[in-house]
């Protein structure tokens, strides 16, 4: 809600934005425009989603989708960071959690338990940031690392 044109279409359907404690939120509540089944808030959150098609090019490595639990704590670097070093060796950098097993069954599923571990990193290392939100992440590799 803190971007310029959300922060009008809000308003012109009735509502506020606050800023609170370096947070913007839509009514001092939420700190999105755009969600999936806020009736409270309606018709300033709508569901309609923002897409963004982006062309994939050899550097990408992997995509993180995350709660803002997680983006309001960790920053875009540190998450690739953190990801990064478990896609790479499977072992999440002093998080505490176990290391990704080398299967048995072959590389998609390494590469799927080592996403697994990331997401959970990321998550934890959320938690150690005393997120106050929800809290979720996927990991996906693009790169199926051996």
């Amino acid at each position: 809600p803190d971007r310029p044109d959300e922060m009008q279409r809000i308003t012109e359907a009735g509502g506020w934005v606050i800023f609170h404690n370096g947070a913007t939120r839509v009514r001092g509540i939420l700190a999105m425009s755009r969600a999936i089944g806020h009736r409270i808030l309606k018709p300033e959150v709508i569901c309609d989603p923002e897409i963004e098609i982006t062309t994939r090019t050899e550097g990408d490595d992997c995509l993180i989708l995350a709660s803002d639990g997680v983006w309001d704590v960790v920053s875009n670097q540190m998450a690739c960071e953190v990801v990064r070093q478990c896609l790479d060796d499977g072992t999440p950098p002093d998080l505490h959690l176990p290391a990704a097993p080398a299967p048995a069954e072959g590389q998609h599923q390494q590469s799927s338990r080592r996403c697994n571990v990331a997401a959970a990193a990321l998550g934890r290392f959320a938690l150690g940031r005393e997120s106050s939100d929800n809290i979720s992440a996927i990991v996906i590799d693009l790169k199926m690392r051996e």
